[in-house]
């Protein structure tokens, strides 16, 4: 009885479609850190507030993996999803619109207006399963790029969670004469054994199902959403915490199925269909192959000397926050980040969420983006 995966329009943004809140730069090509060169990226990016004359009030926000450059807004044309960080930015909120010029962009490889395999190449056609490796820092190139465009060439803060926060930690340690102020949210200075792993078999799911085509599946109407499913059945797992999965769900049968021989599942097996089914009707299964590869890349200390060194090169101020029940990204990776640099601030986000506390528990983060980023 498990729910059936099922694709939307909106998994993909297409020219031609509803723009609503965004807006695009085309940053031409992009030398990639693997070799190669992307041709004619573009960039898909949301703004709030003004940016002052000497464009020292700018704030970049990093969305995570399945995340986009809708921070904050509702559901409408254009937006098959309301902002993921609601409350966050406007008007005397963490990020205030009346100091602050805050923009977030869609990731590179991403399905939401930037640049990804569902793009069309060089031929016209999308990129599909031609679609280059990029690593984290190629995405974070492609955002020094609108950085350009928009004229800013320093940040007054740079933050985000989870990949997001990857991104933040590779502006700081890669670029950081043009960061003032770093936070990083529930994630880590380089990808784990333990998180490559969890990624294995969701790259595995989304490849091995029939649909994917190599990843040339577009034109087709079966997407390798059962893949995808199974995909984000099993990174949803990580983003809780066990206890509070037990807590809410323990060994309760769904209402109606019986599943001790009846077919049937528990609570918690629906709890997962149900973000699978969610999912696939807003996301692009090949932005996922690519976006959870260039996770699995991430490592600031690569070239760097290591990730001491990387992290004491940044002369900015660098606030690291990690969650308390957080088993995909733990706290001792943010205590790694704080112990390796000194004068680098701490927070800890309690939560009985998981990874996810950096997404609900939106009042301590806000508390913490004060703290980080102070006056503009």
């Amino acid at each position: 009885m498990t729910a059936t995966p099922t694709r939307s329009t909106s998994a993909v943004w297409r020219a031609g479609d509803s723009v609503g809140d965004r807006l695009f730069a085309a940053v031409g090509d992009l030398s990639l850190e693997r070799g190669g060169v992307l041709p004619d990226v573009t960039v898909a990016y949301e703004t709030w507030g003004t940016l002052s004359p000497s464009g020292d009030n700018a704030v970049l926000v990093e969305h995570a993996l399945t995340g986009d450059s809708h921070v904050v807004g509702e559901v409408g044309p254009g937006h098959a999803s309301p902002g993921w960080w609601p409350g966050l930015i406007g008007p005397g909120a963490p990020l205030d619109t009346n100091e602050l010029f805050v923009v977030a962009s869609n990731v590179l490889g991403g399905c939401q207006g930037t640049t990804g395999p569902a793009s069309a190449g060089p031929d016209g056609r999308p990129w599909g399963g031609r679609f280059p490796f990029i690593t984290i820092r190629d995405q974070v190139a492609a955002e020094v790029a609108l950085a350009d465009v928009l004229g800013i060439e320093r940040w007054h803060g740079v933050l985000g969670g989870s990949m997001g926060g990857m991104r933040a930690l590779e502006w700081a340690t890669g670029h950081g004469a043009r960061v003032e102020r770093t936070l990083v949210l529930a994630s880590t200075p380089y990808a784990t054994a333990d998180q490559v792993a969890w990624c294995q078999p969701q790259l595995l799911a989304i490849r091995s199902d029939p649909a994917y085509r190599g990843g040339d599946y577009y034109g087709y109407e079966d997407w390798p959403v059962t893949g995808m499913g199974i995909a984000r059945r099993i990174a949803h797992t990580t983003y809780r915490h066990e206890g509070e999965l037990d807590e809410r769900f323990g060994r309760s049968p769904r209402a109606g199925e019986d599943p001790l021989g009846g077919g049937g599942r528990y609570d918690v097996e629906s709890y997962l269909d149900h973000h699978a089914a969610k999912l696939t009707r807003r996301f692009d299964p090949n932005s996922y192959v690519v976006l959870t590869e260039a996770m699995n890349s991430h490592d600031i200390g690569r070239g760097r000397g290591g990730v001491a060194s990387a992290l004491q090169a940044y002369r900015g101020a660098l606030h690291v926050a990690g969650v308390s029940t957080d088993r995909l990204y733990p706290l001792r990776l943010s205590e790694q980040m704080v112990a390796a640099r000194t004068g680098t601030e701490l927070s800890v986000i309690e939560s009985r969420y998981g990874h996810d506390g950096f997404l609900i528990e939106t009042d301590q983060v806000g508390a913490v983006i004060a703290r980080a980023l102070g006056a503009a």
